[in-house]
């Protein structure tokens, strides 16, 4: 599924800002609105790559990114954090697969850049 992107939010406003940006960008937008139903998804989907919130309903981001990091099948996807919460950066940096942290609100072009960068890193 090549240029799958999922993003993990639950914001319905995030979620239409985030489509609108990277769909003409030539990326395709799978959406998941919760961390109970994450892993799922990332199998379902398989993406190139996780635009993942750290506040999010059931499991939060950081339990998220750690799964995603211990699971094999996983292991290698690059992430985007997306946050309305800034003090959480620190948390999320010894993620080798976390390739960009963007505050929320965010410029839709500074997302499809780091995308950009987060997919050209994974495929060398």
């Amino acid at each position: 599924m090549g240029n799958t992107v999922l993003l993990i939010d639950d914001d319905a406003d995030v979620m239409d800002v985030v489509q609108d940006a990277l769909e003409p960008a030539g990326y395709r937008v799978a959406a998941c609105v919760n961390g109970l139903n994450a892993m799922k998804s990332i199998l379902a989907y398989q993406p190139a790559l996780i635009i993942l919130d750290v506040m999010l309903p059931g499991v939060d981001g950081y339990t998220l990114a750690i799964t995603i990091t211990e699971d094999a099948a996983t292991s290698d996807l690059p992430i985007i954090v997306l946050s309305g919460f800034a003090p959480s950066e620190a948390m999320f940096r010894k993620f080798p697969q976390v390739k960009a942290f963007i505050n929320k609100p965010f410029n839709p072009a500074d997302l499809v850049e780091a995308a950009r960068q987060a997919l050209i890193k994974k495929n060398k």
